[in-house]
């Protein structure tokens, strides 16, 4: 449930998490699918609770009421489902913004993105189109999405980076963030030299377990 997430310490600890660790940590299902990146050069990692938004395709009235209702430090999850129309443009994007949104991750399109760029606010979508939405069909606010093939529920923790985006389970936070931090204090504390010897054995031991002898 969001009430789970709410202290800014949280969204700073996801903050310094990569996605790699994450998907690491929790496996291929909890991970969005390649369509969904980060639509201008240079955007920073971002992490927040999920404010899930569902738009029935062709119109968008429901993210543009989302940026009016989701709380600051909330990054919006849409399904849409839509590659023809445009889910949100410069405005809607400037004012999220300027409410505290901490980013857009929607399965679909937005347009204006020099101004998106230009603001510097995060948007992780399947791409761009110059053609709006309507505003004329009820979709929901806080009912689980699938977003990029991952089902994402309200309070669900996303993180989103050059790498792509996760969603981590709500109650899974505190176990997922420790396992995450273990993964990356080992891998601090190993050099360069000290992987590659492991990696070799492992990959000759794989090569011999399958018979190869070149």
């Amino acid at each position: 449930m969001a009430e789970d997430f709410t202290t800014e310490q949280d969204v700073t600890d996801f903050r310094d998490i990569p996605t790699t660790t994450l998907a690491d940590v929790l496996g291929r299902a909890r991970v969005m699918d390649i369509g969904l990146r980060p639509l201008w050069a240079g955007m920073p990692r971002v992490a927040g609770p999920a404010f899930t938004v569902q738009c029935p395709p062709g119109d968008n009235l429901m993210l543009h009421a989302a940026i009016y209702r989701a709380e600051p430090g909330s990054v919006i999850v849409v399904e849409s489902g839509d590659l023809d129309y445009a889910l949100a443009g410069g405005n809607v994007c400037a004012v999220a913004q300027r409410r505290g949104v901490a980013a857009f991750v929607a399965d679909g399109l937005i347009r204006d993105l020099g101004e998106v760029r230009e603001l510097g606010f995060p948007v992780f979508a399947r791409g761009v189109i110059p053609i709006p939405g309507s505003k004329e069909q009820l979709g929901t606010h806080g009912a689980p999405v699938r977003c990029g093939g991952v089902l994402v529920a309200p309070g669900d923790i996303v993180v989103a980076d050059e790498e792509g985006v996760v969603a981590v389970p709500a109650a899974d936070r505190a176990k997922v963030l420790a396992a995450a931090r273990a993964k990356l204090a080992k891998e601090a504390a190993e050099t360069l030299d000290d992987w590659e010897a492991a990696h070799r054995a492992r990959i000759e031991r794989g090569l011999a377990e399958l018979g190869f002898t070149g």
